[in-house]
């Protein structure tokens, strides 16, 4: 029997993203589809099932946005799929031409476009408002246009619910069969240290972090451990001269793998977005729900969305994201109270088993995709991904209560 051949398309992630690749591409494969995930990467080749066909690296911001986008749909026209699945709003004219050529096209929304354009540091602050207007109005006329919707967070959904009659939420959340800690190092052979695992940049809090760590006893031994792009780049050489930047190690962008050694050998994951920054408190940050899969305590700002979590199921602290002083509290109590920590992130690790994984977001993405092939579709009317949300909803709310 022939698969059906599923194409995704990406100019601006990594071939190995986790949302694109680990979750939803190998999700896929695992499911009897044909995947070719278009992608910015060093060659073509097949890695777990997943055919990936190389993309030219951008040389710059420009060329990402017309030179490889353009690459990305000319090889995309060369498929015939039978469904068409872009992650980046770079691809948004791309994905009308293949609406245009009857195509079916979902796209996936990974963040709120507009507010996000509100805080590039390379747009001059006097432009960013009018980009923001156009980014929007042409969004949504495309949104309309296309055969589905897949928010990553419910506060996206809430943007482009009213633009399109199909639009599942598919959340974020880790593979908890694939993100555990390792069962050899014990929580007291970890060394005296903290995480932030992600982009870094003003705004996610690295002159906070930085400034806490230089507050922290000498006899802590601490150190903070930083895995991830420096946004821009030269903001590396400025948050080096911050006291503190000592007990700083910087690590670079790390694959999974690395990822997953690092946070096994530390004992807080730090999660401080500043006030205020919509986008990302309305939404589910990434990097909170896998260090709560590796069985680490969060550190996170505290906002209503994240307090419900992090106090209902008692797996961390929340501080006030703009004060060192309290940021370094946090670290000294998890650092200086290891079983209590243990316990946070035990915590945490149960919470993403029951409530916060993979496997029930993977069954509404497959479903997404068996509606869309069935021969006419289902009516535009047809909602099934809300059961799916509500059953969802309801297990967390058991769990929470069983677990206070």
């Amino acid at each position: 029997m022939k698969k059906n051949l599923v194409v995704h398309l990406t100019s601006v992630h990594r071939s190995s993203d986790l949302r694109i690749f680990h979750r939803e591409c190998r999700s896929l494969a695992q499911d009897n589809y044909d995947v070719l995930l278009i992608a910015p990467h060093d060659r073509n080749e097949v890695i777990e099932g997943v055919r990936i066909r190389a993309l030219p690296k951008p040389k710059n911001r420009l060329d990402r946005m017309t030179r490889v986008a353009w690459a990305a749909y000319r090889e995309a026209t060369r498929q015939p799929a039978d469904i068409y699945h872009f992650h980046d709003p770079e691809l948004l004219g791309a994905g009308l031409l293949l609406r245009a050529r009857g195509k079916k096209v979902i796209y996936d929304i990974h963040e709120n476009v507009p507010k996000s354009i509100m805080n590039k540091h390379y747009l001059p602050k006097w432009l960013r408002r009018p980009v923001a207007w156009i980014v929007e109005r042409v969004e949504c006329f495309a949104c309309r246009r296309f055969s589905a919707l897949v928010p990553a967070a419910p506060s996206i959904e809430q943007r482009v619910r009213t633009l399109n009659p199909r639009v599942v939420t598919i959340h974020n959340f880790p593979i908890a069969q694939d993100m555990r800690p390792a069962s050899n190092i014990p929580w007291s052979g970890r060394s005296p240290s903290v995480a932030y695992v992600g982009g870094i940049d003003i705004r996610r809090g690295i002159r906070e972090m930085i400034e806490a760590m230089n507050l922290l006893p000498e006899e802590l031994h601490a150190k903070l451990k930083l895995a991830g792009p420096f946004f821009p780049p030269r903001l590396q050489d400025e948050v080096r001269r911050i006291p503190g930047w000592k007990r700083v190690d910087a690590l670079g962008v790390l694959e999974l793998p690395a990822v997953m050694n690092l946070l096994s050998r530390v004992r807080a994951g730090l999660v401080l977005i500043h006030h205020p920054l919509s986008r990302f408190q309305a939404g589910q940050p990434v990097k909170m729900f896998e260090y709560m899969a590796m069985g680490l305590p969060v550190i996170a700002s505290d906002c209503p969305q994240w307090r419900e979590i992090i106090e209902g199921f008692g797996c961390g602290l929340l501080v006030d994201p703009a004060k060192p002083q309290a940021i370094a509290e946090a670290i000294e109590y998890v650092l200086s109270r290891p079983e209590e920590a243990e316990s946070m992130g035990r915590r945490g690790r149960q919470a993403v088993e029951s409530a916060f994984n993979w496997e029930a977001e993977q069954h509404k993405l497959l479903q997404l995709y068996a509606n869309l092939l069935k021969p006419g579709n289902i009516p535009a009317h047809s909602r099934p991904e809300q059961v799916e949300d509500a059953s969802t909803a309801r297990d967390m709310t058991t769990f929470q209560t069983q677990h206070k």
